[in-house]
């Protein structure tokens, strides 16, 4: 069973192992989280050390409302929702974006958030060579092969049964 809270630095380190090893030119962790730092071994700090030895640039992002929000809460009459103070560490989402060269954001909905990414996309541009392939069946075969044997049956039976007809 996964414990409720917010583990930043242990979901940074993860994404830095996840991307240390890249010969990309530009090595970006996009950091969105809703909460504080309450869980996991690695204090964000040290995850934000971690990145910026591997020239990891980290954005981060604070997403939740201003003052209250609903809150889902396990009661013996099942989930309901509370509203519950929206409590971000705006100090140490900063501190991580300074630390690695990144950016701090705050989104306090889908409009906002969504211009945060457009923000990110126009400071980290990077050309990159994409090759796709595709693989093409034909699948007109059976349709085609239908459709003949109709037209063959049609003429035969033109020119046999129904020839006195016209």
């Amino acid at each position: 069973m996964i414990e409720d809270g917010t583990a930043i630095g242990m979901g940074l380190a993860t994404a830095v192992s996840r991307i240390k090893d890249s010969d990309a030119k530009s090595k970006v962790i996009i950091l969105l989280t809703d909460g504080v730092n309450n869980r996991g071994e690695i204090a964000p700090a040290t995850a934000a050390e971690i990145a910026r030895t591997y020239g990891i640039r980290v954005y981060t992002i604070g997403v939740g409302t201003q003052g209250m929000a609903p809150y889902p809460v396990h009661t013996p009459f099942g989930v309901q929702y509370q509203n519950m103070p929206v409590e971000i560490d705006e100090g140490i989402l900063k501190e991580i974006a300074q630390t690695t060269g990144g950016r701090y954001f705050r989104a306090t909905d889908n409009d906002k958030l969504m211009q945060v990414y457009a923000e990110i996309d126009k400071l980290e541009k990077s050309k990159i060579d994409v090759r796709q392939y595709t693989r093409k069946e034909e699948k007109y075969m059976l349709s085609a092969l239908i459709a003949f044997v109709l037209l063959g049956l049609e003429m035969i039976v033109r020119n046999t049964l129904f020839r006195n007809l016209t």
